[in-house]
């Protein structure tokens, strides 16, 4: 199994090599030439692995440089009991009231109460095997831009990993109470934090900039160093949450839910769309899936491409209280478009060119019908989000987050628009404790405390649910990083980190 760059097709890597490097020279994500396909015979052997014994299948399948030891070793090292609170790290919740159904895939049971610890808890595994592999003897860089889960997420799984060094910057007005105090208080003697003065897509614009960058890379080099990333741009970060879809899968046609062949809709907040990427993926493996249904906030970019084929970030960039989806630069979907080109990396490259050049594309009709025939994309302001976790707590006494409440308000406009009750997956991606104060709001007329601790407390207290011990314990965490910076300032943020110039 190799890999091609979105944007050269003569870039041919392993998956080592993609891995350790992250994005390729020119810019391009990488991509798998061919991928594995599986039957339902395939998958009905999945179901009878535990969530371990299906990951390890996948990985084999992609990282044909890798030893069957390897992968072993990294998946039992990620997907611990201990990490995730129960050997299935990925439960499926099922909510069947009325003729909606809806099976909430759980993804925030990790250390870090979101998604991204489902591939961020393996990734450094892969990562320092992939360096070992392709630059032996170097230390791995990881740069990092958040949207707030990202980060700490990552700073969890490389804490004091050997050979690695990591540096998140995230936007300083951008992300939740809890999620800043998360970073802030990262313990680890190879961890760095740095808060922009700019929003998301100002730290993702910087970081790729950074990595491209021809004399930090050779100061880099000269200090037997090489950058790579743990953003969803990183294939080892995108792989890990293709197996999720499959488990859920496997999982429903376990506990009677669905019978094997039944089509699923897949339902998924999105932001730099790596996760509902990755559910392309596995439906192009064989995964039966009818619909992607793309769920976005206020800043809705995203719902506007699917809508006109016509990609524009020239817009109102609005902070919501679904933090991890205020994105208007969606990088995975580079990704998609070169599958739905049949590879056509010439023109990737244009149109993303005339997205840094003039903040817009437009794909051809072809491309478009494509998209439409599989896509559906909606959005859900801050209010209807609110008003979402308050009828999922009332009616349903189920408290979801505000990234999950966006995707689940979007998926019932979806069933309003076309009928369409096929059994509907709905990946849920943070704990409600991570946002606090806008999930007590929604499920409370009384007046709030002050403090952001007190909120958990209350919001524990009135719904009667557990405060997962990560957030719990960040009460009396000695806070580390304070450090803010401009755009412009985030590389010689990098280099004074690394303490090199």
């Amino acid at each position: 199994m190799n890999y091609n760059s979105t944007r050269n097709n003569s870039t041919v890597v392993s998956a080592a090599q993609a891995i350790a490097q992250g994005i390729s020279d020119e810019g391009g994500l990488f991509v798998p030439q061919l991928l594995p396909k599986y039957s339902l015979e395939d998958i009905k052997a999945l179901a009878a692995k535990d969530y371990r014994g299906r990951a390890k299948k996948i990985f084999a399948d992609f990282l044909s440089d890798f030893t069957e030891e390897e992968i072993n070793e990294s998946v039992d090292a990620a997907y611990t009991a201990e990490k995730f609170g129960s050997d299935n790290p990925a439960p499926v919740s099922y909510i069947e009231n009325g003729s909606t159904k809806m099976s909430v895939l759980e993804l925030w049971h990790g250390p870090t109460c979101a998604f991204k610890d489902m591939a961020l808890q393996i990734l450094p595994h892969l990562l320092t095997k992939s360096v070992k592999k392709t630059y032996s003897g170097k230390e791995a860089v990881i740069l990092v831009a958040t949207s707030g889960d990202t980060g700490k997420a990552a700073l969890e799984g490389f804490k004091d990993v050997k050979g690695t060094k990591i540096m998140v910057f995230y936007p300083v007005n951008g992300v939740s109470p809890m999620q800043k105090r998360q970073m802030a208080t990262q313990k680890g003697e190879n961890v760095s934090v740095v808060a922009i003065e700019g929003n998301f897509d100002d730290a993702q614009t910087g970081v790729k900039k950074i990595f491209t960058n021809p004399d930090i890379k050779a100061k880099l080099a000269k200090n037997n160093m090489l950058f790579s990333s743990a953003n969803s741009i990183n294939w080892g970060r995108l792989l890990p949450q293709v197996v999720y879809y499959f488990s859920a899968y496997c999982d429903m046609l376990n506990e009677g839910k669905i019978n094997a062949g039944d089509k699923i809709n897949v339902v998924v907040p999105t932001g730099n769309f790596g996760n509902i990427l990755a559910s392309f993926y596995a439906m192009n493996m064989g995964l039966p899936i009818n619909k992607f249904i793309c769920a976005s906030n206020s800043n809705n970019v995203l719902t506007d491409f699917i809508k006109t084929g016509t990609y524009d970030k020239n817009r109102k960039f609005y902070t919501t209280i679904s933090p991890s989806m205020d994105i208007l630069v969606s990088s995975n979907l580079e990704r998609l478009l070169y599958h739905l080109t049949d590879g056509n990396a010439q023109k990737i490259a244009d149109w993303m060119a005339q997205l840094s050049a003039n903040g817009k594309y437009t794909v051809d009709d072809d491309v478009k019908e494509k998209l439409t025939s599989m896509f559906y994309g909606g959005y859900c302001d801050d209010e209807n989000t609110q008003k979402t976790i308050s009828d999922m707590y009332k009616n349903e006494n189920y408290l979801c987050d505000t990234h999950t409440a966006v995707a689940i308000n979007v998926y019932q406009q979806y069933v309003a628009q076309t009928n369409d009750t096929t059994t509907a997956v709905i990946a849920s991606t943070a704990s409600p404790y991570k946002f606090a104060k806008s999930v007590l709001e929604a499920v409370t007329d009384e007046k709030l405390p002050e403090d952001e601790f007190a909120m958990v407390d209350e919001l524990s207290a009135k719904t009667k649910t557990a405060v997962p011990t990560p957030l719990s314990s960040l009460k009396d965490a000695q806070v580390r990083f304070t450090f803010e910076c401009k755009v412009d300032e985030m590389p010689d943020a990098v280099l004074d980190g690394l303490k090199i110039s």
